[in-house]
Order: C-alpha cells, then structure tokens, then sequence
C-alpha cells in the first residue's frame, strides 16, 4: 500500500522510516556511488529531510520500504534551485502550482507494483493539491525508468554526456495516466484516493476488503 507521510509524521512508522533510509544508502551510495552522507546507523539523509518534506512510500506487507520519493513545494527551498540552477540558464524554478521530486529509490526486495505505485501517489498528490507540474533532476537511468512509467519529462536543461548527463526536467499527469497506472498497481481509483486521505488525516487505514488485501 501507500503512505503519504510528512518528515515529522515519519516516527509513527519507525520500521518504515528506517529501511527507507537505510534503502536509500543502498541505492545511491553503493550501487550509484553518488557522494552522499550516509549515517552511523546506515542511513542517507541530507538537509531537504529536515525542511519536513512529504514522501511517498510504498509499503510492503511486512512493513518494510518498497520504495519512495519525496516532495518539497518550490516556493521554498529545493535541490534544483541549490544546486542545479546551472542547468535552467539561472532561472529560479518557484510557484505554488510546482513541487519539487527528489530521491526516487526502490528497495532491493521492492514487488513488481512498487515503480508503478509511485507514479500513482504522485499523480494523487498532483490532483489532490491542483499542482501543475513536478520538476527533478535525473540521469540516464532515471530517464529509462520514467520512459517504462510513461512519464517522461519536459526537458528544461542537460548537462554532459553519457553516464555523467544530467537534466532538469518538468513532469505532468492528466487523468488519462490513471487507468493505466491503476491497472499494473492492482486497485481502483477509490482504494488509491482513501490512501492518501487517511494518510494525511493521520487516521488507521479502513478495511478495504479484498481490493486492500491485494496490495497489502
């Protein structure tokens, strides 16, 4: 299922919360040799987690992270501007009707649904919020699973050649993608909605009957 969880919510899940991190450290230390920080206790955090982001998690039935992504409003502080201006000409990318999307990461055990679920949570917070778009950053192998999401990016800038490009892009998802999303996730657009209801209510999740149990 899915958890849309703010960073000061994230101690109500501590099992959760920590293999997401730990996960993290996984994905884009080891295996992609960025040059993050990674803590005493395994984990990948850096100073956008502590601007109380909201992330998307997909949780598996242990209760384990299958995967994520994190969310920060543009009118505030965000990687691209900080970091990455350099690729948008200079032009400061700021609007309450874009968020910013960071640190997409699966686990190594994540199920066939977790990509696919992301797409989905990040279509629902697009529709819940009247956001336009999301901006990020990505790289060649970003941009090939965002391809097999049917979600590839306006390019706004590129920089370098090969494994070391990277690019600035702003992503969209109309109410067409949902069908097909919903599809490979295995639930309807009702199961999809209360996920995110009852997430940022901070209520227990209902029982949903066999189309919960499928995802559970």
């Amino acid at each position: 299922m899915l958890r849309y969880l703010y960073a000061n919510d994230l101690c109500r899940f501590p099992l959760l919360r920590d293999t997401m991190f730990r996960d993290r450290a996984e994905q884009f230390s080891k295996r992609l040799g960025w040059a993050v920080t990674v803590n005493d206790a395994g984990e990948e955090r850096d100073e956008y987690d502590a601007m109380n982001p909201l992330y998307v998690i997909w949780e598996m039935a242990d209760g384990r992270h299958g995967g994520s992504m994190r969310f920060l409003p543009t009118v505030g502080q965000t990687m691209v501007n900080d970091h990455f201006s350099h690729l948008t000409g200079g032009v400061t990318i700021e609007s309450p009707l874009i968020w910013e999307c960071t640190r997409f990461c699966l686990s190594p055990n994540a199920d066939r649904r977790a990509s696919a679920a992301l797409a989905l949570g990040a279509g629902e917070l697009m529709s819940a919020f009247k956001l336009k778009h999301y901006v990020g950053v990505f790289d060649p192998r970003m941009e090939r699973i965002y391809r097999l999401m049917g979600l590839e990016p306006e390019v706004i800038g590129t920089d370098g050649e090969g494994r070391e490009k990277i690019g600035v892009g702003l992503w969209s998802m109309n109410d067409d993608a949902f069908a097909p999303t919903l599809k490979r996730v295995g639930v309807n657009r009702d199961v999809s909605r209360s996920w995110l209801r009852y997430s940022l209510a901070g209520k227990p999740m209902p029982d949903l009957g066999d189309s919960f149990a499928e995802t559970a």
